[in-house]
């Protein structure tokens, strides 16, 4: 969790000489003071200390006495600032917000606006909660322990105004087991997030090769198109070609026609022919 670190200070304490019989114990009920509070001095909120004495406790001289003891300190503090990712304790969950507890004193809200879509709020068996519509399993709810991103902070009441817009936020225990997936799914984004830039920065030279291969194949086309119109016929040399072939073949007819005996002929043919059939007849009833 981000927020805490650890402070090698040097203190001075100054004690009643009442307490001079036990100073480490003094010394440790005034530490003890600066406990779960925002130090200026140290910019943030002591959770813990260990300390040593540097040298044996002196009387200052002055109107009132008291005794001088100089300390090296180790303190652990808690400086929550913005865009810090922060671990607690989910207290209470509302349809238009999360409350939480982190480190057991310093309360954190987040919003609707701040919660993602990806969470759905839902009512089952009588509780409130949030579930991820893509990851079934993933389920904000009363005593879930959460990741937050901090928004802002108020010192004077340790107030934290959090934030779970981001992908790695939401509950740690499904996020310990996911994680991977979660980087994935984040570098994957990513990748394709920058395959649509250079999609974008290639549309053009993408645009113009297809400009070219279609110049090219209106060029091929119009190619085929003159060599056929080569090839073929013109309109007139058709109708030549007809005309040609129909005086050809009228001609042919006439031919025939010349050739072939008119119909007196025949009918004379057919007489003479029927005549000497009948003279034929006679001389053999004769005979």
């Amino acid at each position: 969790m981000d927020g805490l670190n650890v402070s090698d200070v040097n203190l001075q304490v100054q004690l009643h000489p009442s307490r001079s019989n036990n100073v480490r114990k003094s010394v440790l009920r005034e530490l003890s003071s600066l406990l779960l509070r925002f130090n200026e001095k140290f910019q943030g909120v002591v959770l813990a200390y260990e300390f040593n004495i540097d040298k044996v406790p002196e009387i200052l001289p002055s109107m009132h006495p008291y005794l001088y003891v100089r300390l090296k300190a180790k303190l652990l503090l808690f400086s929550p600032k913005p865009d810090m990712l922060l671990e607690g304790k989910v207290v209470k969950v509302r349809q238009e917000s999360i409350h939480v507890i982190i480190l057991g004193f310093s309360s954190a809200i987040i919003t609707d606006k701040d919660i993602r879509e990806e969470f759905q709020y839902k009512t089952k068996h009588g509780k409130d909660l949030f579930v991820s519509r893509s990851h079934k399993r993933h389920v904000i709810k009363a005593g879930t322990m959460i990741r937050l991103l901090v928004k802002s902070v108020d010192e004077e009441t340790l107030c934290i105004s959090g934030s779970l817009l981001p992908a790695h936020t939401g509950s740690i225990l499904w996020l310990d087991k996911h994680v991977e997936n979660v980087s994935l799914t984040d570098g994957s984004n990513k990748r394709r997030r920058g395959n649509e830039e250079e999609s974008v920065m290639q549309e053009p030279s993408r645009t113009s090769a297809e400009a070219y291969s279609m110049v090219d194949h209106y060029i091929k086309k119009s190619k085929k198109h003159r060599e056929y119109a080569t090839q073929k016929p013109s309109r007139s040399e058709a109708y030549s070609a007809i005309s040609d072939h129909s005086i050809k073949k009228s001609k042919k007819h006439r031919e025939s026609a010349m050739q072939e005996p008119s119909r007196s002929e025949a009918y004379s043919a057919i007489s003479d022919n029927s005549i000497k059939k009948s003279k034929k007849h006679k001389t053999r009833e004769e005979s």
